[in-house]
């Protein structure tokens, strides 16, 4: 019998990619957003067959919502092989400048939402023996990334816990994967280009994409299930000296910034040239 994948955020960027991959893969896929309306369209868009791929909207920062779409799934496919937490939210902005309501956001969002996704997907893998969780983080969860403080923080978070809970879950046959991934070509990248605050997002080199992404998965996660990706790998051990040394982050933030703020403008540069 095919295997059975639950994703989040699939209306756009990584998870309307994933989607594809994994119904490609033979894989029955149930594909989730908040945003039902742009569920749809993805679907349209990318032809998604409707006898492997269900469409749900899900909050992910309703509980209720997991329980009940997690009873629904196991009544409806009666497993669970993979959980993909992809869902995630990003607002640039300096702390003391922010709004209250955007720390609500990017917790709930990025963690708590993670969280939710983990535990109930956890509880039904142990059950059954199996299973494989896989959660975005991101390298500014290696890192910390002032400009865009509030969501590395929650980045940070996610790759603690996905640590964590791989520790937990593996005497139950569960692995847990945490990808902790550079920038990446989406709609987050896109809304970043004209905050000054988020220049470093831009410092790398060449940014990723949802096929990096999702050739990260398939050719070393699901195959090897390692605790932890980093993507790439010399950004990701250039955070983790930069984490381990914090005095190392502050002299290469000003360097960094400068180059990262003058590949942002040439972005908008671009974007106004092809809209013109």
């Amino acid at each position: 019998m095919a295997k059975v994948v639950f994703i989040t955020g699939c209306a756009s960027g990584v998870g309307k990619h994933l989607v594809g991959r994994f119904a490609q893969d033979g894989y029955r896929v149930l594909a989730t957003d908040i945003d039902y309306a742009g569920l749809k369209r993805a679907a349209s868009e990318e032809r998604w067959p409707e006898q492997t791929v269900w469409l749900r909207k899900l909050d992910i920062t309703q509980k209720g919502h997991w329980e009940k779409l997690m009873s629904d799934l196991f009544s409806k496919w009666q497993g669970l092989d993979v959980m993909c937490n992809v869902a995630g939210y990003l607002k640039p902005g300096r702390v003391h400048e922010t709004e209250l309501q955007e720390v609500d956001r990017h917790l709930d969002i990025n963690i708590k939402g993670l969280i939710y996704g983990s535990k109930f997907a956890a509880e039904r893998m142990v059950s059954q023996g199996s299973g494989l969780i896989v959660n975005i983080a991101s390298l500014a969860g290696v890192a910390p990334i002032p400009g865009i403080s509030l969501y590395s923080t929650s980045k940070f978070a996610v790759r603690g816990f996905s640590l964590s809970l791989a520790q937990e879950l593996k005497p139950h046959g569960v692995d847990v994967s945490v990808l902790c991934p550079d920038a990446i070509e989406t709609p987050m990248l896109d809304l970043q280009e004209d905050y000054e605050e988020a220049a470093l997002t831009f410092s790398g080199g060449k940014t990723l994409t949802v096929n990096d992404i999702g050739d990260a998965i398939f050719s070393r996660i699901l195959k090897q299930r390692p605790v932890e990706v980093l993507l790439p790998a010399h950004r990701g051990w250039l955070a983790k000296l930069g984490n381990t040394v914090p005095g190392i982050s502050f002299m290469l933030s000003d360097q960094l910034g400068r180059i990262g703020a003058s590949r942002q403008r040439k972005r908008r540069q671009g974007k106004v040239a092809r809209s013109g």
